[in-house]
């Protein structure tokens, strides 16, 4: 999962990630966040990423979206699968590797 500022900004790294092989699908859902930065409560709309990849390509997924990404400290984070359909996870890892 990853939270970004705007819909153009998350369409390029959604692009970016599938073109490279980096994720199999990337779905982008418009969010409202709040958060604490720079001692202060913010409150800003966001679009979520939901990245589909491997644990295998995690590392260089995280460098390709710090690499385009605008905020200083972006969140990448990753939640495990805890089951999935053996077709689905099959089309992920070809779709990755």
């Amino acid at each position: 999962m990853c939270a970004v500022g705007g819909r153009d900004e998350a369409a390029a790294i959604a692009q970016a990630l599938v073109e490279g092989r980096l994720a199999a699908c990337v779905q982008m859902m418009p969010i409202e966040s709040w958060y604490r930065w720079d001692g202060a409560v913010q409150h800003e709309p966001e679009v979520m990423l939901h990245i589909k990849t491997m644990r295998h390509r995690f590392a260089e997924l995280c460098e390709a979206i710090e690499a385009l990404h605008s905020y200083d400290v972006p969140e990448i984070v990753a939640l495990p699968i805890t089951d999935a359909s053996s077709r689905y996870l099959d089309w992920v890892r070809q779709a990755v590797d």
